[in-house]
């Protein structure tokens, strides 16, 4: 006799679909909010869509296993209270900008072209109130610099 036969599909599937949901809502790419910033450089400003991660969980896992990322979107973290920030590769397949913000909305620190799958840490060397990840070579290429501005209703405006 089958185990579907012996239980019935009905059950199966009444334990199944729950799993498959939990899976589907921790898959990469998918769960943060999204919303826009612009950076007010010296060439320009620059708007970005982000995803928000705020929660530990969304923090955590950032852009891990994501395989692309398009030009003009990105990812902010947000740190609460200010402070030194600690990022990493670990499970990050594609290279990124960090770009570390402090809490009056100027950029304190760029990591340009993180290595994939580097567990070396990156830090904010001072205190950060948000690290927006972009694709690598985004800095550079929009002449993006410390003392730039990121306008976003997570700092504090002037």
């Amino acid at each position: 006799m089958r185990w579907t036969d012996r239980f019935g599909r009905a059950a199966v599937l009444a334990l199944l679909v729950p799993l498959l949901l939990i899976a589907a809502a921790r898959a990469p790419g998918r769960g943060a909010d999204l919303d826009t910033l612009e950076i007010v450089s010296k060439t320009g400003v620059h708007a970005f869509t982000v995803e928000l991660a705020v929660t530990e969980d969304q923090r955590e896992h950032g852009l891990m296993f994501r395989r692309e990322l398009p030009e003009g979107r990105g990812m902010l973290f947000k740190f609460e209270p200010d402070q030194v920030v600690s990022m990493w590769m670990h499970n990050t397949y594609i290279p990124l900008d960090m770009i570390f913000i402090r809490g009056d909305g100027r950029i304190l620190r760029i990591a340009e072209n993180t290595t994939p799958q580097s567990d070396r840490i990156i830090s904010s060397g001072s205190p950060a109130r948000s690290v927006l990840e972009v694709i690598g070579g985004t800095a550079r290429k929009l002449g993006l610099a410390p003392g730039d501005h990121v306008a976003h209703p997570w700092f504090e405006q002037r």
